[in-house]
């Protein structure tokens, strides 16, 4: 008796999550024309997050300094343009998926482009604003710059060949640097994820397929050109702590191989979805380093 229930609750159990797994699926299926309750969740949902978002930096960290004038920030030498990079990748990637959602509501791709592809734009120029009124930053017209190189990117790779056959991602790992100076380089791998600079490399991430459709390359394989810096304490060569010293900063470009998760060929929206998101990080590979520091450089795998 004990067996029959126990095989009962499994099957029960398969069939609840088969019937899920489905209704997941066919809700994460782009629309071939406009939905507009899709369409309205969109927005409502972008608008939202937007604002909510926007109102957390402003209470969460704008708050804990003091405000100002209005004034703009020649940052434009700092952190080895290190942090000019991370505005045309979080750019770049917010206009990805505002695009994206647009198209699973059936949006038109002129709308996606003006509407979707945009909104990276839109929020961190509000952002740049905040830094302005901020009497510890500025508003910074080379950000600002960074931030529609970021959006042009995919704007005009849709417009061009109608698909991204550039992607740009990320890849991260601690370094020693962020022990120094925890304040600017982060407290933690949470903080130091996002703000030292010295772990992260920015990648240019080529499909081959596209560019040579007629040959056997398979159609996920990159060709991944990256860019990183090391040695940094601060942004410039002073620092707020008199205990570090600071070390010679350098550039560092690599050279790597990469997946493109998308072009994964798969009939579940539910693995599309997953695989779009995983998309916006490099995947780990054996990768060559160059530097003017310590010259050529190999990597068995480099994160």
């Amino acid at each position: 008796m004990r067996i029959r229930i126990k095989h009962t609750i499994i099957a029960c159990l398969i069939t609840f999550t088969s019937v899920s797994q489905s209704k997941l699926n066919t809700f994460l299926k782009p629309s071939d024309t406009l939905n507009k309750p899709r369409r309205n969740l969109v927005v409502i949902t972008e608008t939202s997050v937007a604002a909510l978002t926007l109102v957390g930096l402003n209470q969460l960290w704008y708050a804990d300094y003091p405000k100002s004038k209005f004034h703009t920030l020649n940052d434009n030498s700092e952190w080895l343009q290190m942090d000019k990079l991370g505005h045309v990748y979080s750019s770049y990637q917010l206009g990805r998926i505002g695009a994206n959602m647009l198209a699973w509501s059936g949006v038109s791709k002129k709308d996606q482009l003006i509407y979707g592809s945009t909104i990276g734009f839109a929020f961190l120029t509000v952002v740049e604003v905040f830094d302005g009124f901020s009497e510890e930053w500025g508003f910074s017209w080379g950000d600002m710059a960074a931030n529609a190189a970021g959006t042009s990117l995919f704007v005009g790779q849709e417009l061009l060949w109608r698909e991204q056959r550039m992607t740009l991602k990320y890849s991260f790992h601690q370094t020693e640097y962020a022990a120094q100076n925890p304040d600017k380089l982060g407290d933690g791998l949470s903080q130091e994820f996002l703000k030292d600079y010295n772990g992260q490399t920015y990648w240019l991430s080529i499909n081959l397929h596209s560019f040579f459709k007629e040959s056997k390359i398979p159609v996920w394989l990159n060709v991944a050109f990256g860019y990183g810096a090391d040695g940094m304490i601060s942004g410039t060569n002073e620092t707020d702590n008199d205990d570090v010293t600071y070390q010679d900063p350098y550039r560092q470009y690599y050279f790597s191989l990469d997946i493109d998760l998308t072009r994964i060929k798969t009939n579940s929206h539910v693995l599309k979805t997953v695989f779009d998101i995983f998309n916006t990080i490099k995947v780990p590979f054996p990768a060559m380093e160059f530097n003017d520091k310590n010259g050529i450089k190999f990597h068995a795998i480099y994160f």
